[in-house]
């Protein structure tokens, strides 16, 4: 069943590359429990299929960097990518990104978190095997405020524009 207005995100975990150390956090590959980070915050999360595709390259990522004082400004605490990548590679692309400070690159290496939210797809026709379906959250303190998901190879609603303006 996929997610929805008004639900809890599932129990999970999601990895980030820290790319700084820091007190609980090590240098590499950290792994979070999602009810933790999201506990008392506002986040705007977005999902997508894969790092360095094009679409999510060109368009989805710089939308959400380009647009974060707009979304920090209507409350917003943090900024997360949510890709079916390990966290070295959403590390990488983050950086190729110049999403660091920005948006936090959360890596759902094997696709468990996307499973639970009912958001993967299935693209092993094109030799990706499970990934994320394309979407974009407002989640506060856990609870799914806005809910957008796009159709299959379209990029319509799940932009940073969109989410901006559902924060009036």
């Amino acid at each position: 069943m996929t997610i929805k207005i008004g639900d809890r995100l599932p129990e999970g975990s999601l990895s980030e590359f820290i790319e700084v150390e820091s007190e609980g956090c090590s240098l590499g590959p950290n792994t979070f429990n999602v009810s933790d980070l999201v506990k008392g915050k506002k986040i705007a999360i977005f999902g997508l299929p894969g790092a360095y595709t094009p679409t999510c390259s060109a368009k989805h990522v710089p939308g959400y960097i380009q647009h974060a004082d707009a979304l920090k400004a209507k409350g917003v605490d943090e900024i997360w990518c949510i890709s079916v990548n390990d966290a070295f590679v959403m590390g990488a692309w983050g950086r190729d990104q110049k999403a660091t400070g920005t948006v936090r690159m959360m890596a759902d290496g094997n696709a468990a978190f996307s499973k639970a939210l009912g958001l993967d797809a299935d693209f092993s026709k094109v030799g990706m095997g499970t990934r994320s379906q394309r979407y974009s959250m407002l989640v506060e303190d856990g609870v799914v405020k806005q809910l957008n998901v796009e159709q299959p190879g379209k990029f319509e609603v799940s932009n940073a524009e969109t989410l901006v303006g559902q924060l009036g």
